[in-house]
């Protein structure tokens, strides 16, 4: 079965975005390097921001005939074609392909809103040609909306990116349980919250330090840590260069920090692992 990562939080400006396209070209990468049969991973983007889209494709002129905002609208015997149809390939890696968003998504949800199915209008496409990919990741919105949902109802797993303040910290078990009532309550036996990554870390702030200790005695929620990432300039420089960190500089502590985070998701992907 393909494993399929949704990064997830209500909070923006955790580094969602920057997490979930640098972890599908890493698993890109790694699954290359292993000699696995098929290297293809698909990174969704149903945020109509389209910032994940921008930064892969360098594009943001998707719209209504070949971005998700097609998937979602077309009849649900043609989606899985519409999908197929939509797909790109990212600037990034030929491996790497991108369902780009469109800002026609903020209009969706309101248009399927009481629709019957409509959350999951992205999981029975996506079933049909998920087995093309070796893992699929799916950026969502910052907040927990209908978008949101059938990104989620689409996982196997779910991974949360925090930041290291009070608030976000103590925001992380509700994130968690929401993830929760969304498996128990649209019957979703397959998903369940794989990892949570730290972001912007910055081990000179003592409350960071603090919190992240914190994080690791907890009995529960130290076991999902799978990543910390630190705070680093050339985070943003790749942004504007339309770069992933690895192609920008491997050598960043981001970069070494995400090359990390990945071989710790390819290793839990195999042996299990999450609750």
């Amino acid at each position: 079965m393909t494993r399929i990562l949704a990064l997830t939080n209500h909070k923006g400006g955790v580094g969602k975005s920057t997490s979930a396209t640098n972890v599908a070209l890493g698993l890109c990468g790694v699954l290359h390097r292993m000699g696995a049969t098929n290297n293809r991973v698909l990174l969704i983007d149903t945020d109509s921001q389209g910032h994940a889209t921008l930064v892969t494709t360098g594009r943001n002129d998707f719209g209504a005939d070949d971005s998700l905002y097609a998937v979602l609208m077309a009849d649900r015997q043609q989606a899985a074609h519409v999908m197929a149809n939509c797909i790109v390939q990212s600037a990034w890696d030929a491996d790497l392909h991108v369902l780009p968003a469109s800002p026609m998504l903020e209009g969706a949800e309101r248009e399927l809103m009481g629709v019957a199915g409509a959350p999951y209008r992205l999981a029975d496409p996506l079933s049909r040609i998920a087995h093309h990919y070796a893992a699929v990741v799916i950026d969502t919105r910052p907040s927990f909306s209908l978008m949101t949902e059938m990104g989620l109802i689409a996982a196997t797993d779910a991974l949360v990116p925090v930041e290291p303040r009070y608030l976000e910290t103590v925001g992380l078990m509700s994130v968690i349980n929401k993830i929760g009532e969304i498996r128990e309550g649209w019957r979703v036996a397959n998903l369940r919250v794989s990892g949570i990554i730290v972001t912007k870390m910055d081990t000179r702030v003592k409350g960071h330090n603090y919190l992240l200790d914190e994080l690791k005695q907890h009995p529960s929620l130290s076991k999902l840590l799978c990543g910390v990432i630190p705070a680093n300039e050339a985070v943003s420089y790749a942004h504007r260069n339309h770069q992933s960190i690895f192609n920008y500089d491997p050598q960043a502590p981001a970069g070494i920090a995400y090359l990390k985070l990945v071989g710790t998701l390819i290793q839990r992907l195999f042996k299990g692992g999450g609750v």
